[in-house]
């Protein structure tokens, strides 16, 4: 059984849960404050790979490979581990691969402070990091289930990304002051110290033993399984196409940072932790106003409206070299691409089958977190051959293609989808 807080709350207090209802759950304000700690120091060995990457090679190319191998691990182990993940208890699954993670900051670190680091060394840990995160992200969305109650799932994902979000805010600026003065290893040790907070959170949360979810199949049998009905289902469909488009064309921004903030903006280390920083804010209000109007104001207004001010704001900024400007521009796009892309979450997460939801979200993360070295490819390529400027408005271009598209086609999939119910009830 899930622990609430059984006294009556303060005024404000009440407001606040009623804001953010995920905190009424006991193991999710367990949850909370580890996870805080660890992705601020995630977000710090990003920002310092990037910056030491782009100082060891100069290549706008090199960063978007660097960036590519961390997450192409995704395409070919998401889905075994999606398969993991609902025969295995979720919250064994995240300690080793929070533990994992921890190991190979150090060793990166290690390399880094010895002067011995090399292209070669960046990409082989990026690669197994990617592989132990192909299991543990499909593990934590699905683990968020386990914490709250159904009904406050919308809000513990909208604060699960306002966690991700708010942590490039503190991450970034933390990593260019740490960067500046320490230099690129210290960085990479101190987000493998960042590590023992969220294990510490782990080893304090109570969900009860959990029975395997999924009949004792070969796991192939299983993927296909997962896979069918994904595609059956037709608000999954429509989410994880669109989400393939936000993975390619739009979230592949973030790689170039680095480039625009010495090229565009003559930046160092610290100015680059103030471009994260800002559009990391943007991201912290789109996903508590998610959390706190999910439930009154429809679900497209997040999705396609957050997609186009998104896309409209990241063309803005390319534009301009006026450095107020860009943070507002960099401001808005994080409100809207992350207002989008939570709310495509929750909205999975609240439709899906319990007997498939680690085979659904690892496909989900898969096609998220696994396009994305296609995106930084192809945003590092058309960077180099027409400019940095040129290959984000592409993407751009693309991802309002796409927004225009679900705005068009939104009335047929809610259709679709109410059949679909009404199918399944009767087969009930």
């Amino acid at each position: 059984m899930r622990e609430t807080s059984a006294s009556r709350a303060h005024p404000l207090k009440e407001s606040l849960l009623s804001a953010f209802p995920a905190f009424r759950s006991v193991n999710f304000r367990r949850y909370f404050p580890g996870q805080v700690v660890s992705m601020v120091g995630t977000w710090i060995q990003m920002v310092a790979q990037g910056w030491l990457v782009l100082e060891l090679t100069g290549s706008a190319f090199d960063v978007g490979l660097a960036a590519a191998a961390s997450t192409l691990p995704t395409l070919f182990l998401s889905l075994y581990g999606g398969v993991l993940v609902d025969r295995h208890p979720r919250r064994v699954i995240l300690f080793w691969t929070q533990s994992s993670a921890m190991v190979l900051a150090f060793i990166l670190g290690i390399f880094a402070l010895a002067g011995t680091v090399t292209m070669p060394i960046i990409l082989v840990l990026s690669f197994l990091l990617g592989c132990v995160n192909a299991i543990n992200v499909p593990a934590l969305q699905a683990f968020l289930s386990e914490m709250v109650e159904r009904e406050h799932l919308s809000s513990a994902i909208a604060l699960n990304s306002a966690i991700y979000n708010g942590s490039r805010v503190i991450g970034p600026a933390i990593a260019g002051v740490l960067i500046a003065v320490a230099g690129t290893g210290t960085a990479f040790i101190v987000n493998g110290f960042s590590f023992f907070a969220v294990l510490l959170s782990l080893l304090l949360i109570r969900t009860g033993t959990r029975s395997p979810r999924t009949e004792n199949v070969h796991p192939v049998r299983a993927i296909l399984d997962g896979l069918s009905y994904s595609w059956r289902h037709p608000l999954i469909r429509t989410i994880v196409v669109f989400i393939a488009v936000i993975s390619i064309f739009a979230w592949s921004y973030v790689t170039m940072l680095p480039v625009v903030a010495k090229r565009s903006f003559q930046m160092d280390a610290t100015g680059l932790g103030w471009l994260y920083g800002v559009s990391g804010i943007g991201s912290v209000i789109g996903t508590v106003l998610v959390s706190i109007y999910s439930g009154r104001v429809d679900r497209l207004v997040f999705i396609a409206g957050g997609t186009i001010l998104f896309a409209l704001s990241l063309m803005g900024f390319t534009y301009t070299l006026f450095l107020p400007l860009a943070f507002f521009f960099l401001f808005l796009c994080g409100l809207g691409l992350v207002a989008a892309v939570s709310t495509m979450s929750a909205t999975i997460q609240g439709s899906v089958d319990d007997r498939y939801r680690g085979r659904v979200m690892s496909l989900y993360m898969m096609v998220f977190m696994g396009f994305m070295p296609i995106g930084n490819l192809e945003v590092g390529w058309l960077s180099e051959q027409f400019g940095t400027g040129p290959a984000i408005r592409f993407g751009c271009t693309v991802t309002l293609a796409a927004a225009v598209a679900i705005i068009f086609y939104s009335r047929r999939v809610r259709s679709d989808y109410r059949r679909y119910r009404a199918e399944v009830e009767g087969e009930g």
